[in-house]
């Protein structure tokens, strides 16, 4: 009998397939995961983009601890906003550049993205938040907190985690709608959701840190071996994600659209 390559008329044997998902990091399930190549390919977009935007959001505390005053708090939240831009633009295409758990939770509500993926990209979302912070650390030393996130001065967890609640519910909002057919604004999504961060960092950094991204406060807080504050960092960010896509299903419908999913899991075959 003929081999045939692995199709959906001719599916590869049961044992392939269940380590194949399991070496893309997807649960082992009967039938449609994609190429672990791919895959790996965009895990690895993920790990790297969320490196590089962690290196610069929690660079800016550290540079400042090392020539205080050198990085004004304008520049600090500029920073991630501009890394964000140029990681859409030079990479979107091949994973969806989420770098941020609490973006692939709403993508994923949307119907834009696949659950069973969103294991394999939160685990590559917090790897690369923690090298960042281990080469911040093993560079420059366990200075200026490593930029972790932290309430501001007067601010009670509660305040901080409303906050972020709000501050992710605009950016997912910002990010599903610029995804969505109906605004679908291909490169130009990069400028809105970088300037979305920027704003919401020049606004809030005071109060909150404005993170907005579980991975990015995970990150300083596991080399600090400090989690007094994460929960904030956590429920905020994901219940903004959840309302978010709520309030995209008011504006919108129901996802699941070409833009939508093109843009939630990038363009490779």
């Amino acid at each position: 009998m003929p081999n045939h390559p692995a199709t959906p008329d001719h599916p590869a044997p049961l044992p392939t397939r269940r380590w194949t998902a399991l070496l893309a990091l997807e649960p082992p399930s009967l039938k449609g995961f994609d190429d672990p190549l791919v895959e790996w390919r965009r895990l690895f977009a993920e790990l790297f983009g969320t490196f590089l935007l962690v290196l610069v959001a929690c660079g800016g505390p550290v540079v400042n601890a090392l020539s205080p005053g050198s990085i004004s708090r304008p520049a600090a939240v500029a920073a991630p906003g501009l890394m964000v831009m140029a990681i859409i633009l030079f990479m979107g295409a091949v994973s969806g550049a989420h770098l941020n758990p609490a973006v692939t939770l709403a993508f994923t509500l949307r119907r834009d993205f696949l659950w069973r993926r969103v294991p394999g990209y939160v685990l590559a979302q917090l790897a690369g938040a923690t090298l960042a912070c281990l080469f911040l650390w093993a560079v420059y030393g366990k200075v200026g907190a490593l930029g972790a996130t932290v309430p501001g001065a007067g601010m009670t967890d509660w305040q901080a985690m409303l906050t972020e609640l709000v501050l992710t519910l605009g950016l997912a909002s910002t990010i599903l709608g610029t995804a969505s057919r109906a605004q679908n604004v291909g490169p130009l999504s990069a400028l809105a959701v970088g300037g979305y961060i920027i704003l919401a960092g020049l606004w809030a950094s005071p109060l909150s840190g404005a993170s907005m991204n579980p991975a990015r406060s995970f990150g300083p807080d596991l080399a600090l071996a400090n989690f007094s504050h994460f929960w904030v960092y956590v429920v905020g960010p994901l219940a903004g994600a959840v309302i978010a896509a709520g309030f995209a299903w008011i504006l919108r419908g129901p996802g699941g659209d070409i833009g939508g999913v093109t843009a939630a899991q990038g363009k490779l075959d």
